[in-house]
């Protein structure tokens, strides 16, 4: 029974792995399906995604996952599954049924923006300070609790249902928990709980005071609050695994992504380079406030005991180079760009702020817009494309400063992940933009590997965390130059960063 299903719901597809944890000192992947969904732009600034889309995303790359690992193990059946662990995109808001787990409007992702003005308003009643000691988030668009918000307030048919229980409000983890269940269990756990603007991340429950500004109408609307590997529910009328299979492992993407880099000593980070760039540093078992912009956030809960991160989140990332080869069709493969952008120099004469959805952490902006900013008549593609990927090393090298200031001492380690990492020329200029080292692992899918190693826990199949440290091995580090000349190109790369963060800030009118 040593194999696990691991769910990976992210943002633009689902990832589904089999994993083979009979042997103790290692895991093994031994089937993997991706299915990407359709992203839905109803106005400017909203992005939405259709809930069946997710499910049936899932519910295929699950198949194709289990028929691969037949394939590829003699020993593996479907009836061998021993649990199943959830990793999900974590902010995205979900309104479905009760009873029958069938949605009830599009799923508000994360990404969107039409919650900015309700976040405003509760700043000008001078909110924000009570959710940032009480949540360990700030007052913005990015996190689920003034979507709900908008919802009672823009959907009142919908918003009549939540009040009367008949519809219920989960981030996609619940949602998904209450598929594969039949719509028998409506579960969360900390980690994805403390994303709401609802969670109280000290007590570990829902906040009844923030559930009433935010128009909550009761905390039953709300899921009930697990720790992170334990038993969420059991399956029920599947299509591609028996009943009775356990769930005993959910974690938000990033804190899962923390788990499978074994971060679990105070002080230990990581970053995953995503559809954005998410760079977590472990707290432990007490929260700390942030003075560099920073959000304090629950990294998962065992035996009831909570461990904490701070975290900075880069809204747009690896999504920069799907613009570069989607909407300006300047590559054809996203994998292009290494090579295009290689032996050519962009920052400090052309740079490109990915502030496609706004600026996240440091900064946190939501009516930022992206740009290229230097382009002159000699300005080639090769150069524009490699200021996209120097932006997105430049927000992360933005971020490691804030840890560091919070910390008291610079990060000298950097954990990567997640499919832009692969590229290393990315990764070369992340070690000198930060000056870090940067730890690439030979799994890079760390994400749903961490759901996966819950999981097992969960299931009694690992006893505990320090078996887990033992399972992580490094492929290839990246450093930094330590010469003079190297760091001072570095450092005026890095003012000219500043000045372009500066200028679309200046252009959104929201400088200072």
């Amino acid at each position: 029974m040593g194999y696990i299903l691991a769910i990976d719901q992210g943002t633009t597809g689902s990832t589904v792995l089999v994993v083979d944890v009979r042997s103790r000192g290692e895991v093994k992947v031994i089937g993997r399906d991706t299915i990407e969904f359709p992203q839905h732009f109803p106005e400017t600034g909203w992005v939405e995604h259709d809930l069946e889309d997710i499910w049936q995303s899932v519910e295929t790359a699950a198949k194709r996952a289990l028929t691969t690992a037949a394939t590829l193990d003699r020993d593996f059946r479907v009836e061998k599954i021993a649990a199943i662990g959830i990793t999900n995109q974590r902010e995205t808001l979900c309104a479905f049924d009760r009873a029958s787990a069938a949605a009830r409007s599009r799923a508000i992702v994360w990404q969107c923006k039409r919650s900015t003005d309700i976040c405003q308003r509760l700043k000008a009643d001078g909110l924000e300070k009570t959710f940032r000691e009480r949540t360990g988030l700030v007052l913005d668009p990015y996190f689920s609790g003034t979507k709900i918000t908008w919802l009672m307030e823009n959907r009142p048919e919908l918003a009549r249902e939540i009040a009367s229980g008949r519809t219920v409000l989960g981030t996609v983890d619940t949602f998904l928990v209450a598929r594969l269940t039949g719509g028998k269990s409506f579960v969360t756990e900390p980690s994805n709980a403390s994303r709401t603007l609802a969670f109280d991340i000290r007590k570990g429950t829902w906040d009844e005071e923030l559930l009433r500004t935010l128009k909550i109408p009761s905390v039953d609307a709300l899921a009930e609050v697990r720790d992170s590997a334990s038993k969420f529910g059991v399956t029920k009328g599947l299509s591609f695994l028996p009943d009775g299979v356990p769930i005993t492992g959910v974690l938000g993407d990033q804190q899962a992504a923390l788990a499978g880099q074994t971060c679990f000593e105070p002080g230990e980070a990581k970053c995953t380079y995503g559809t954005g760039a998410f760079l977590l540093a472990n707290l432990g078992n007490e929260p700390k406030s942030s003075r560099a912009g920073l959000l304090t956030t629950i990294a998962w809960s065992l035996g009831g005991k909570r461990t904490y991160a701070f975290e900075g989140a880069a809204f747009i990332a690896g999504a920069a180079v799907q613009f570069l080869r989607d909407q300006l069709q300047l590559l054809d493969r996203a994998s292009e760009s290494e090579a295009l952008a290689t032996g050519v120099q962009a920052a400090p004469e052309v740079y490109f702020v990915p502030a496609l959805a706004g600026l996240g952490a440091p900064h946190w902006d939501p009516r930022a817009q992206g740009a290229f900013l230097g382009l002159t008549r000699g300005t080639t593609k090769a150069q524009m494309v490699r200021a996209v990927l120097d932006g997105i090393a430049f927000q992360v090298a933005d971020l490691t400063d804030a840890i560091a200031a919070d910390l008291g001492q610079p990060l000298k380690i950097l954990r990567v992940d997640g499919g832009a990492s692969a590229n290393g020329l990315l990764m070369k200029s992340q070690a000198e933009f930060a000056s870090v080292i940067v730890d690439q692992p030979t799994q890079l899918e760390t994400t749903a590997l961490g759901a996966a190693l819950f999981a097992a826990m969960g299931a009694g199949i690992f006893s505990g965390i320090d078996e887990l440290k033992k399972l992580r091995k490094v492929d290839q580090l990246f450093s930094t130059s330590n010469s003079a000349d190297e760091r001072r190109r570095v450092e005026t790369q890095r003012a000219g960063w500043r000045r372009a963060i500066h200028a679309v800030q200046v252009f959104a009118g929201t400088a200072t």
